[in-house]
């Protein structure tokens, strides 16, 4: 057995340089490999040859050379099955020696193509093979690889001569792989979990011979780099559903990579002016005869194609010549690969065409630099087209050729330059071939005397040395900022605004790259997360973290791989976030600590992450989250839940402040790690800490993580009372975020209170803030009769309690209804209660459980109460205690708030300056912390304001902009006032009869809803503007004003009362009854004992003082009138003096005692 054991040997040795030199690939990989392991067999043979038995195939043998085991990860992988047609050993008439050979050249052709396109052969069974694109290593162009291997292949059995055929079909998508002991030979597909490979397989079958067929997703990964036909729905063996597929006919004629894989409909430019007018600088220059180089350098997808493509735009009326030139991945060891490529694009060169008619349009071509004929002859033979005799190639040497080439190119470059100016653009110069780069060099030297913009983009890998010279400018890209980031979505969107949380998502993992932008933004729209309406797309659901799209996938994964040795840290640091700080990560990796820095080091060399400080107290970001994402997405579900719980236990252990400062961090470990009791409890944590800063946003999205959990908790009363919890602040928060009777709101709301029955929590504090949540969404939503037995049996309830908040709230609560409502007598006497009983110190933490401060409502609904009783100056110093408050509180959502109500309380005064100052206060709050509510409240208070202070066409958009947002809230309890406040803003804009229909509007509402507050100002402004109307009726007027001054002594509001009895006043001295108007107003404005400074008051005083003296200059004439009366028995009155009789009643309240308070 000395032979054998020589074998075995030799076998052993190949094993082990194999494991050293490739560790990541079979070592049967390719045709070299199988003929030195079966050299080592061959020692076998002679007298030992019966003991064993050579395979007729290697790779049928399941227990050959093991490799390297990979472990189990999720990848996008391109595969390509590949079988030979005419084959079959089942074959009749086939020679079995024929068919070994055409066999194992198909085996040769399958390695060997797979090989030099950086292919992986997952399996070889003899007629058919599975290759893989994108495993063990992804490659940033997988698909397109696998497309020319396919094509490749298809040449390559079709050159053996043999009478078999190959034909392929080549798929992409995602799969789990390893995991397995991967064995040479072995069948291998237990080691694979997803269709791709399957899909692949179909479509080879329906693929004709000699062909190449694809599927969607490949399809469009390669977008117009090969030509293409549809075959139309493929359904071969009726599993599942038809597919649509396409046979690549071959490489496509179009010029430029970027415009292929991009699509001929450029994305939009945004962000990018400055770089633009640089560029057109430059161009200047050049055109005057003064040459530039302008080098763009910058990562993959940051724009720099899409630059020059934006120039070329923009100089599209002017004359001048274009050329450009692209490097290639596939290329980078082709001699001047880039201008072979541009000259047949510019020759009109088609794939087909004989040699002799490329001949002739390459000279057509070339004369337009009336070049020599040695020339001609050498950009020919460049092409590989026949010399002609009107053009002899002369006999030089390799070297000689080359450099008289480079003379040529750059004479035809100086030719066409003096013909016009010429823009040249030179892209992706990472990828150059050497000789490329040599003409490039020479072409930068002479460019300087022509008038030539030189344009070269190109990676950071990429190390031109002509920077620093006088005419070499260089143009850095940057990140788009956020706005532009939002606008580049809008566009890519057709114009439609996208939601806010969809935008925020896209605009946070692109980083700014345009290219992240485009593709996240494409993605959302395909994947049915969007349901398209008018003018907007909404959420058709709850909306999940972005998958990474497939057309970005591969190159990500393509970086990650490069440091093979670091992926499995950078995995770890994936898992920890964005950004992972080197003490949580060795106590995670658990690596020992040499090879932990190792690690570290190839990927910051790598540029994946950043590194901050040296170990042990450097940290590390990753410099794109959608990288971060792609590491964390590879790992399976199983070793992904075992690392975040390491995570967060280690979080626990060694940061335990995080408990208090960033529960939302433990949260997400103990979340991703399927704890969901620690996740819900830590989310719930998270949302009350976010909800106490008024990072409405924020709360809501951790709360909802948080109740999202709860099916993973068994059915108990603990779990019912916890969601019962979770939803009371997720009900503050939304109210906060989306306003008080939103949809959800009232959802949250419903759900609570099932709660509160089902665990039998009548009368706690949880069932008073769902009391509370009920009576507050009720009142914002109009039905102001629910509101108020809300109320009244939340201060029922309230009674029976030890503590003064809920009974503040309670009392609170009927204040604000009864205001809405109209009974202002018994509103002052509840808001006093409520405001007596406040102590800040006390219900300092009310505003997590009821959405703002109790005394700080209770306070602006005092205020609101005195102004309609009478009490102006009262009023406005409560409406500055509510400021106060809520200043000192510190609260984003009560100062919102506070100056949401006292705007209002302001615009009830007069207050144009305040109202002005609180709505500009309340809009900035509003937007900064995602107030809807508020925000609306605030443009409408603007409006207001501006309408006021003589802009109202301004005033009037911003009116209407807010009421939309405002009734998009879901609220409804202020729809009169804010449509009284448009009719006022109508009217100091002239527009009296479009003026009437929102007060016509605002009744209407009234009446269904039973917010009567404002109907005594709404008929009092009926009243003026039907006075103001060309056709006026003094009749309907006053009738307008009596019906006013009645309801406003009905409800007890002295401050209505007071104006309409102005209004009626007025009206009265317009039409000569000066003593009756006198007699009228005097005794309204006498009740008043403050305010006297307030424009009411002073406009009252006014009229009172003009109707003074018009009465006493009335006293002759008087007396004449009577005498004539006595002459004139017959006489009658008229109609309109007997109307103004009628009126003459006296004010309902003048024996009411004066309020000293």
């Amino acid at each position: 057995m000395g032979r054998l054991d020589d074998a075995r040997e030799t076998v052993t040795r190949l094993r082990a340089i194999s494991a050293v030199v490739m560790p990541d690939a079979s070592v049967l990989r390719n045709a070299e490999h199988r003929e030195l392991y079966l050299s080592g067999l061959r020692l076998a043979a002679g007298e030992e040859a019966a003991a064993i038995t050579p395979p007729s195939r290697v790779d049928s043998q399941p227990d050959a050379v093991a490799v390297q085991l990979h472990e189990a990860e999720r990848r996008q992988i391109t595969a390509l099955w590949c079988e030979l047609v005419g084959a079959a050993p089942r074959g009749r008439g086939v020679d079995l020696e024929d068919l070994r050979e055409a066999v194992g050249g198909f085996q040769r052709c399958v390695s060997e193509t797979a090989d030099r396109h950086q292919g992986f052969v997952y399996r070889d069974l003899g007629d058919d093979a599975l290759v893989l694109f994108g495993y063990p290593e992804a490659h940033e162009h997988d698909a397109e690889r696998a497309i020319r291997a396919g094509l490749e292949l298809c040449a390559s059995v079709r050159s053996l001569g043999a009478p078999v055929r190959c034909r392929v079909g080549i798929a992409t998508g995602m799969v789990i792989i390893g995991g397995d002991p991967v064995a040479v030979g072995a069948t291998r597909g237990e080691s694979i979990v997803g269709d791709t490979p399957n899909l692949a397989a179909r479509l080879a079958a329906t693929a004709q011979p000699d062909s190449v067929a694809v599927e969607p997703a490949t399809r469009r990964l390669i977008g117009s780099l090969f030509d293409c036909r549809e075959l139309g729905a493929i359904d071969p063996d009726g599993a599942s559903e038809p597919m649509r597929g396409w046979q690549v006919l071959g490489e496509s004629v179009v010029e430029s990579r970027f415009e292929a894989l991009r699509g001929s409909a450029l994305s939009p430019l945004v962000g990018r002016d400055e770089e633009i007018d640089l560029l057109l600088r430059r161009w200047a220059r050049a055109t005057a005869g003064d040459g530039q180089i302008v080098l763009i350098p910058g990562e993959p997808g940051i724009g720099k194609s899409r630059l020059t493509a934006a120039l070329e735009e923009r100089l599209k009326d002017e004359p001048h010549l274009r050329l450009r030139y692209f490097c290639s991945p596939h290329h980078r060891d082709s001699a001047l690969f880039p201008i072979i490529d541009q000259l047949g694009h510019a020759a009109g060169v088609a794939r087909d065409d004989p040699p002799v008619a490329k001949l002739e349009k390459i000279e057509a071509l070339l004369a337009l630099a009336a070049p020599p004929d040695e020339d001609v002859a050498l950009l020919a033979d460049l092409l590989s087209l026949p010399a002609s005799e009107r053009h002899p190639l002369p006999s030089l040497s390799p070297q000689r050729k080359k450099e008289r080439t480079l003379d040529a190119l750059i004479r035809q470059l100086e030719g066409l330059a003096r013909q016009q100016p010429i823009v040249v653009v030179f892209e992706d110069a990472h990828w150059i071939d050497p000789t490329s780069r040599e003409l490039l060099d020479l072409t930068v030297e002479r460019v300087c005397s022509l008038p030539v913009l030189l344009i070269v983009t190109f990676r950071p890998e990429f190390q031109p040395s002509w920077i620093g010279q006088p005419q070499v400018s260089m143009l850095g890209l940057s990140r788009l900022d956020r706005r532009d980031r939002t606008l580049l979505v809008e566009q890519i969107a057709g114009g439609k605004a996208l939601p806010d949380d969809v935008v925020a998502q896209i605009a946070d993992r692109a980083d700014g790259i345009p290219l992240f932008v485009e593709e996240l933004t494409k993605s959302v729209l395909e994947s049915g997360l969007l349901r398209e309406q008018a003018d907007r797309y909404v959420l058709a659901g709850a909306l999940p973290s972005l998958a990474i799209p497939a057309t970005l996938h591969a190159s990500l994964m393509a970086r990650l791989d490069r440091p093979a040795s670091a992926r499995h840290v950078a995995q770890i640091g994936a898992a920890i976030g964005r950004q992972f700080s080197y003490a949580l990560l060795r106590a995670v990796s658990r690596l020992p600590e040499d090879e932990l820095q190792a690690a570290l080091a190839r990927l910051v060399a790598s540029e994946l992450v950043f590194q901050r400080g040296t170990p042990p107290d450097a940290v590390y970001s990753f410099k794109h989250a959608l990288v971060q994402d792609a590491a964390h997405g590879s790992l399976l579900r199983g070793p992904r839940q075992a690392l975040h719980r390491r995570i967060a236990e280690a979080l626990e252990q060694r940061s335990p402040d995080l408990v208090e400062t960033r529960p939302e961090i433990l949260a997400h470990h103990y979340g991703e790690a399927a704890m969901p009791d620690k996740a819900i409890t830590y989310w719930h944590l998270a949302g009350k800490s976010s909800a106490t800063k008024s990072a409405v946003r924020e709360a809501i999205a951790q709360l909802r993580r948080g109740l999202g959990l709860l099916d993973g908790l068994p059915e108990t009363r603990e779990r019912q009372l916890l969601e019962l919890d979770i939803h009371i602040t997720l009900i503050s928060a939304l109210m906060a975020g989306k306003g008080y009777a939103d949809p959800e709101v009232v959802a949250a709301l419903e759900r609570a209170n099932r709660l509160v029955t089902e665990t039998a929590e009548i009368g706690t504090p949880l069932h008073f803030s769902v009391l509370r949540g009920l009576w507050s969404s009720n009142l914002n939503a109009g039905n102001i009769a629910a509101a108020l037995e809300h109320a009244t049996n939340f201060l029922s309830f309230a009674q029976s309690q030890p503590s003064s908040g809920p009974l503040l709230v309670g009392h609170g609560a009927l204040a604000y209804s009864l205001t809405l409502s109209g009974d202002y007598r018994a509103a002052l006497e509840h808001a006093e209660a409520a405001a007596s009983l406040y102590r800040p110190d006390e219900h300092r933490d009310s505003a997590l459980h009821y959405g703002q401060d109790i005394g700080v409502s209770a306070f602006s609904v005092l205020s609101r109460a005195l102004w309609h009783r009478g009490y102006p100056d009262q009023s406005a110093r409560a409406a500055d205690r509510a400021l106060a408050y809520s200043r000192e509180l510190g609260h984003a959502h009560t100062l919102a708030y506070a100056f949401g109500l006292a705007g209002r309380v302001a615009v009830l005064a007069r207050d144009v300056a305040t109202v002005y100052a609180r709505s500009n206060d309340c809009v900035a709050l509003a937007s900064e912390h995602g107030f809807a509510y508020w925000a609306a409240w605030g443009r409408i208070l603007q409006g207001w304001a501006d309408a006021q202070r003589g802009e109202a066409t301004t005033g009037i958009a911003r009116i209407r902009d807010g009421l939309a947002a405002y009734e998009a809230t879901g609220d409804r309890s202020a729809t009169p006032l804010l449509l009284t406040l448009l009719a006022e803003a109508l009217t100091l804009a002239g527009k009296i009869e479009e003026a009437l229909a929102p007060l016509d509007d605002a009744l209407a509402n009234a009446a269904v809803s039973g917010v009567r507050q404002w109907n005594a100002e709404i008929h009092r402004l009926r009243g003026e503007l039907t006075a103001r109307l060309s056709h006026s009726d003094p009749a309907k007027a006053a009738d307008s004003f009596r019906t006013a001054l009645a309801i406003a002594r009905e409800q007890g509001t002295r401050g209505y009362e007071l104006r309409a009895a102005v209004s009626l006043a007025r009206l009265r001295r317009d039409h000569g009854r000066h003593a009756e108007a006198r007699d009228l107003l005097a005794p309204v404005y006498g009740w008043f004992t403050e305010g006297f400074a307030t424009p009411d008051l002073k406009e009252a005083r006014a009229l009172l003082d003009e109707l003074a003296a018009l009465a006493s200059a009335d006293i002759p004439v008087l007396e004449r009138r009577a005498a004539a009366r006595r002459n004139c028995t017959s006489a009658s009155r008229p109609a309109a003096e007997h109307s103004w009789r009628r009126t003459l009643s006296p004010p309902s309240h003048t024996s009411t005692p004066k309020r000293t308070k």
